[in-house]
């Protein structure tokens, strides 16, 4: 936008592009007061998005002191995973600027009214406040992940500002570019208070992309995101949160440090179909230092005081920009011969000179402080010809030294989890993922094994105690001991329960079925427990729970469409090794967590002998299995070549198992084909 003046001196009058009306104001030493906001939207709900937003900015408005500017998270009107529901949120920059309007304007005059009513002090007239929002956007028939910098309250809305998110992520568990296409700009721009950008997620994986904005003379890079929470191993540097919270610190750091300006980050948070958002948004200062964090998992506004003449200090102090804004004309000719394709040799170089001869610096030093004439040369000694020994030893440290393993180095992150965090975290999506179906109670079908007990712990801290049954199911041949346990487990927690034989229906069935073999009859019995337990969800009013991990899924060690069926399962993505982590530190009875591990279908019958592989070795090899390594990369790192067979067997013989039933395509609207809407939409 063009217009925007901003004066250097410590005193200035600011202006707003012409043909706007006249916010001048006085800025001293220039302090702009910022407020960043991690929300947890309702998806797919653009109206109650609105109206929280606009609630939220009205709030903040009537503080002192009042935030210049709110800085909001990517995709906060809408949720970030709606597939193909885009088009159905997506609204244009100048409605949603009106619309915020509206909002803000609704709830100011609501809370003055209730204000009067109550006989409380009023909060005065409205007060103009810039907002920073991420939004799903549709522009000249196309949709776009946008962020808008809007002014409210000062006349009619203002739209100073849409960036189109640039680099689209498209890989793992995103799929942008199948439903928003690329913008193809990064700019800065003038506010009241002085000159901005704006980035979206992955525009700040780029370090291109700070780089550009910051060569536009921006002060403040406001980066909206909606970064799913990744990595429950501990963090080498102790801070709280997961290890995709680490790498965003230092991303938003370095870009901030090595531009000298002020990075200003906003996540989402909440559960988005079991992707759960962390938040912990930040303000990072000119020289890389951290100013404010938000909490892990939870709702806040952090609010703080940007000094913007730290900019000067901080470019003083390094002047990286400055150096590069020096270097710009020629790295552009060697960024013109990339494009081109053009493949860069060796540097040039003089070659070595015959007869070259070099003195030592102790004859040239004493030579020429006698003389004043260049000292003799000597020809350079062959080194072959230096005796053994003659310098120093230098240590020489391995990576394979301090790793613990040598087949560590270099692998996916280790299966040690940080249980505080990983507890925190599971507790949040079983709350948050409840809350969005309107469920406030769960059953857990509890069969004396640590994964069941692991989540009965997790949601009696999730929802209370009172709120979740727990069933036993036995059949008459389960193990005395199987019930015994899950009655340890259900008098830890103090929940209701019920136990339920399901003898009489199973029997009932495979009497007319009487060759059936063992495996039949545990899919029977699996699947009677699975009517179970949905039965007593729909009498209660509740959700059933899921209680199979990781390895068992990735086996496909369970009964098709009886134990992979509840709707939610907090422990799905936790190797059995990290269940009986995180059981210990739950608190779950120890006779329970070093038992062998048993489907209980067959008397003696253990996972691991079912398995020919202890969990141990299996979790290890299912880890750089699923991180893209292949069998051979495994057992040239040292893995056992028989068992690293085992598993890859097991593994790629049971896709189907964790996939829904296949459909015949014949039309453009397939579901989970063309039309796409994500679990929780």
């Amino acid at each position: 936008m063009g217009g925007a003046k901003v004066s250097d001196r410590s005193c200035s009058t600011v202006t707003l592009p012409s043909g706007q009306r006249d916010v001048s104001f006085r800025v001293m030493t220039r302090i702009v007061t910022l407020a960043v906001a991690q929300l947890h939207p309702r998806k797919g709900d653009y109206p109650w998005n609105l109206a929280r937003v606009g609630e939220l900015i009205a709030q903040l408005a009537a503080t002192d002191p009042r935030p210049h500017v709110i800085h909001l998270p990517e995709t906060v009107l809408s949720g970030y995973f709606v597939e193909g529901g885009v088009r159905d949120v997506a609204v244009t920059a100048g409605t949603l600027a009106s619309d915020l309007d509206r909002s803000f304007r609704a709830a100011h005059a609501a809370t003055a009214h209730a204000a009067t009513a109550h006989a409380a002090p009023a909060h005065g007239a409205l007060r103009a406040v810039d907002v920073v929002t991420g939004f799903y956007e549709r522009w000249r028939g196309t949709l776009y992940n946008s962020a808008a910098y809007i002014r409210l309250g000062d006349g009619a809305p203002q739209v100073l500002h849409v960036h189109r998110k640039a680099f689209l992520p498209t890989y793992g568990l995103f799929d942008e570019e199948r439903f928003v296409e690329r913008g193809h700009e990064i700019r800065a721009f003038d506010t009241p208070w002085g000159r901005a950008a704006l980035l979206i997620c992955e525009d700040a994986w780029h370090s291109l992309s700070g780089t550009i904005a910051a060569l536009d003379d921006a002060e403040v890079i406001f980066v909206s995101a909606a970064a799913p929470a990744r990595g429950i191993h501990p963090r080498d540097d102790g801070l709280p949160g997961p290890a995709s919270v680490a790498r965003w610190e230092r991303l938003v750091r370095d870009i901030a440090e090595e531009h000298g300006l002020f990075v200003s980050l906003a996540n989402l948070v909440g559960s988005e179909g079991g992707k759960i958002f962390a938040g912990c948004s930040s303000v990072t200062g000119p020289h890389g230092d951290l100013r404010v964090r938000g909490p892990e998992w939870e709702e806040a506004v952090l609010v703080t005081a940007l000094n913007l003449g730290d900019i000067g200090r901080a470019r003083a102090d390094t002047p990286l920009l400055a150096d590069l804004r020096t270097a710009l004309p020629h790295l552009h000719r060697a960024l013109a011969a990339a494009e081109r394709g053009e493949r860069g040799g060796r540097a040039g170089h003089d070659g070595a000179a015959e007869g070259e001869r070099v003195g030592s610096r102790g004859e040239r030093d004493g030579r020429e402080a006698a003389s004043g004439a260049p000292p003799p040369m000597t020809t350079i000694a062959s080194p072959a010809a230096a005796p053994l020994h003659q310098f120093p030893a230098v240590q020489v440290i391995s990576a394979h030294a301090r790793s613990q393993t040598p087949d560590s180095v270099g692998g996916p992150p280790p299966l040690t989890i940080n249980a505080p965090l990983v507890e925190a975290w599971l507790v949040r999506f079983i709350r948050d993922e409840m809350a969005r179906r309107g469920f406030e109670r769960a059953v857990v079908g509890i069969s004396g094994g640590v994964d069941s007990a692991v989540t009965a712990f997790l949601a009696a801290r999730a929802l209370g105690p009172d709120k979740v049954l727990g069933l036993r199911l036995p059949y008459r041949t389960s193990s005395p001991e199987s019930l015994e346990h899950a009655q340890l487990v259900i008098d830890a927690l103090g929940i209701p329960a019920r136990t339920l034989d399901i003898s009489a229906a199973v029997d009932g069935y495979l009497a007319l079925e009487p060759e059936a073999d063992p495996t039949r009859r545990g899919n029977v019995m699996a699947r009677v427990r699975m009517i179970a337990i949905f039965d007593q969800s729909a009498r209660l009013r509740g959700i059933p729970l899921g209680t199979g991990n990781k390895t068992e899924r990735l086996f496909g060690y369970f009964t098709w469409h009886a134990d992979d069926s509840p709707p939610i399962n907090p422990v799905g993505d936790l190797f059995k090794t990290q269940v009986w982590a995180l059981a210990r530190h739950l608190g779950v009875p120890e006779t329970i967590v070093t038992k062998p591990a048993s489907a209980d279908l067959i008397h003696g019958q253990t996972d691991e002998g079912d398995f020919g592989i202890s969990y141990d070795r299996a979790d290890a090899i299912l880890q750089w299995l699923v991180s893209g390594f292949s069998a051979a990369d495994l057992v040239a790192r040292g893995f056992d070549a028989e068992q690293v067979e085992l598993v890859r067997r097991r593994l790629d013989g049971t896709h189907w198992k964790r996939k829904l039933p296949t459909v015949a395509m014949l039309s453009q609207t397939a579901i989970g084909e063309s039309y796409l809407r994500p679990v929780d939409y």
